[in-house]
């Protein structure tokens, strides 16, 4: 951007060419990148149709670095829509908010917002009418979903389709939501209008009809006699609204029991929207309630929906993804849909500096029996983490699933001799080398070997020497062999003690661990090594 004129006043240019690099060191920052924006909206007086090439295009590359680095501001989604309407026109502005809804799936707002524009800038109902399906799809469900349906209800106010109309009606009645009521009302109203065909699906309709009819005529007293008066059509289509505005009040009934089930979870939603800022713990702890309750409930569509919200708002914890992705998972036939759930969560949202969801995205692909690609993915964090000790475990062991126990070490060994990997990765590193060839090949002579041939590069690092501590005193042993593995361990302690960097501190909490070997272990010359060391660590 630096490189060629941007079109505006030499302050505007300087002021963008300042703000552009201080993003660039800093692309975390969300107040640097909003400052950003604010200064290219501010370009030329504000963008128009007239306004200078340069001009618009920094402007367009300012919004879509932004929002590729932060995609779930709907707000931000609306505003370059507007942007590109005052620039480019309505196609311009269409395809801005068809990659909003791609980002933002659930945004009540933005669907709003889309629709609305699309019934002002088109003539065609049935393409309007198919936007407005598309977005009842995506927010329908949405416990404040009000905006978008009376939106909906109002388009079709327009075209005057009364029917199209109670059938939105008759879709928003049954869904739990904040204004549910009111909804309700204008149904039950309309219902007493529509012809019954469109009240209840065909087969209810025989059923209730086939109800009326097989309770026979009514009785009606005539003088002294009582006469049996047969029904005619209209009476039999009076007691079939009364039933059907029975049956309706049922749906009322069951709505208001499900709206109230979740009012006080989304009474205690705070902040519904994506931020960068850290949420609330009573805000995370209301999720977790809330997505317990749904999962109880056991509607696959309501959970999902659930959790896509809540992943609008807590899109930076891995904590929901993970759980997302294992719900999903525990679903039939989701794999494509649990795989969706750990890209979204890998590539565009959870920092990299937690790459837990990544991990499980590797195992994942593991077992599906795409293992080099679970390989590429540790490769991947790696590239962005080198020397992640956790990462470096996983690869191994992914590797020694599927390439045996030299695969395992090849993957310590390229790991410690890697430029890229910190002297204290590699201390670690080796320690899990020896626990490898212990634990998994058995062979305590090999990974001995490895610790005492290592010992001399990991002076100063307590990891490495606390894992060889413990190996030597996790080993098993006997009343036969006890000396000789008497001699493995005071050999570590002493190197401990005499040879190694460790801070004070350090040495003397690893002396206790082998202070209570010799009470616990030893033999019964043990008692004066322990009082040495005792006066000497304690005294």
């Amino acid at each position: 951007m630096a490189d060629y004129n941007l079109g505006g006043t030499d302050e505007e240019n300087a002021e963008i060419k300042e703000l552009n690099a201080e993003v660039l060191e800093d692309q975390d920052s969300f107040e640097n990148w909003e400052k950003l924006v604010r200064a290219a909206e501010r370009l030329e007086g504000g963008l128009n149709r007239n306004s200078s090439p340069q001009s618009i295009v920094a402007t367009r590359d300012i919004y879509d670095r932004f929002l590729a680095k932060f995609p779930l501001l709907f707000g931000y989604w609306k505003k370059y829509a507007d942007l590109e309407f005052s620039i480019a026109g309505t196609e311009a502005a269409e395809l801005v908010y068809e990659r909003g809804v791609a980002s933002i799936t659930n945004s009540v707002d933005l669907w709003t917002n889309y629709c609305s524009f699309k019934v002002e800038t088109s003539h065609d109902p049935d393409v309007i009418r198919e936007l407005f399906e598309r977005g009842a799809t995506c927010v329908g469900l949405d416990f404040l979903a009000h905006p978008f349906w009376d939106k909906y209800l109002e388009f079709e106010e327009r075209l005057e389709a009364q029917d199209k109309i109670f059938a939105i009606l008759d879709r928003v009645v049954h869904i739990p939501m904040h204004q549910y009521a009111r909804y309700f009302e204008r149904y039950r109203h309309l219902a007493q209008q529509r012809p019954l065909p469109e009240l209840l699906p065909a087969d209810m309709l025989l059923q209730f009809r086939s109800d009326i009819e097989n309770e026979g005529p009514a009785t009606v007293q005539a003088g002294a006699q009582q006469v049996k008066a047969e029904r005619g059509e209209l009476e039999i289509e009076r007691e079939m609204r009364t039933r059907i505005d029975n049956f309706h009040l049922e749906i009322f009934a069951r709505t208001q029991t499900e709206t109230t089930k979740r009012w006080t979870y989304e009474s205690e939603i705070k902040r519904p929207y994506f931020h960068v800022t850290e949420l609330d713990e009573s805000q995370m702890v209301n999720w977790r309630k809330y997505l317990d309750f749904e999962e109880v409930e056991g509607d696959y569509l309501r959970t999902q929906f659930l959790y896509e919200r809540c992943l609008v708002t807590c899109a930076y914890y891995d904590e929901f993804w993970l759980r997302y992705a294992r719900w999903m998972l525990a679903q039939a036939n989701k794999e494509e849909e649990v795989r969706n759930i750990y890209q979204r969560a890998s590539m565009l949202y959870v920092p990299i500096s937690r790459p837990a969801v990544r991990l499980h995205y590797a195992y994942f692909e593991e077992m599906c029996e795409r293992v080099e690609l679970a390989k590429d993915i540790h490769q991947a964090v790696l590239f962005n983490l080198p020397g992640h000790i956790e990462t470096i475990v996983s690869l191994a062991n992914v590797s020694r699933r599927h390439g045996g126990l030299e695969a395992a070490i090849e993957v310590y060994k390229a790991q410690i001799e890697s430029p890229q990997c910190d002297h204290y990765a590699k201390a670690a590193l080796c320690a899990e080398w020896a626990r490898l060839l212990w634990k998994t090949k058995g062979s305590v002579d090999e990974a001995r070997k490895v610790f005492q041939q290592n010992a001399h590069w990991y002076l100063d690092s307590r990891p490495f020497w606390i894992s060889y501590l413990f190996f030597e005193l996790e080993q098993p042993t006997s009343a036969e062999n006890e000396a000789t593995q008497y001699k493995h361990i005071k050999q570590v302690h002493d190197d401990i003690r005499r040879k190694s960097q460790l801070p004070p501190l350090t040495i003397k909490d690893l002396s206790h661990y082998y202070m209570v070997y010799l009470l616990e272990r030893g033999n019964k010359g043990m008692a004066k090594e322990y009082m040495t060391l005792d006066r000497e660590i304690n005294g």
